[in-house]
């Protein structure tokens, strides 16, 4: 990792310390990492991007979090908040490090609405998008989820596969959606 995302990844980690964020941020980053590998799109966006995501988790107060994502979501404005906060936080993070501001401004608008917005403003934004939902299909995700939902094991499955279509942009991410869900039937 170049030493310019090292240092975001430690200002961000303070803000990472909810939700299991550490854990999902550093699974998202390695999925987008491979779909850089395939996908053309500047990495100098996408992993900052990854990285700064979900900052903003931290100011949405903890026993409001699990209203809003997840299978039983209740609360979007709760997911909206920590869209909002959090390009706040990842631009002052960003340009306390003078990053490039053309960069912090695209990241500042993937960030903004990564979960919220139901189109991608790019393929950077792509990349982020559907590395981020690529984490509930990995191993340590599907344990989170699993135990945070209170949800059968089976039943998490099934609701990952009705999605793949809908979630994914990027065909190169459907296919490690598929791949890494029949990781999971087969640890069952």
């Amino acid at each position: 990792m170049k030493p310019i995302y090292q240092k975001i990844f430690e200002r961000a980690k303070p803000f990472l310390r909810t939700r299991k964020n550490l854990i999902h941020t550093q699974i998202a980053l390695r999925y987008a990492l491979t779909l850089l590998k395939t996908v053309k799109a500047d990495d100098e966006i996408v992993v900052p991007a990854i990285l700064l995501h979900d900052v903003g988790w931290k100011a949405v107060p903890e026993p409001l979090q699990l209203t809003a994502f997840g299978p039983n979501r209740s609360n979007p404005q709760a997911a909206r908040l920590h869209e909002v906060e959090g390009a706040k936080m990842a631009r002052e993070i960003l340009e306390g490090l003078h990053y490039p501001p053309e960069k912090v401004e695209e990241i500042y608008r993937i960030i903004r609405g990564h979960d919220s917005r139901k189109k991608a403003i790019s393929r950077s934004d792509r990349i982020v998008k559907d590395a981020d939902r690529l984490f509930r299909y990995s191993r340590k995700g599907m344990a989170i989820d699993v135990n945070r939902f209170r949800t059968r094991r089976g039943d998490y499955l099934s609701y990952l596969e009705r999605h793949i279509e809908k979630w994914f942009f990027l065909p190169a991410s459907r296919q490690l959606a598929k791949e890494e869900l029949a990781r999971r039937r087969r640890e069952s």
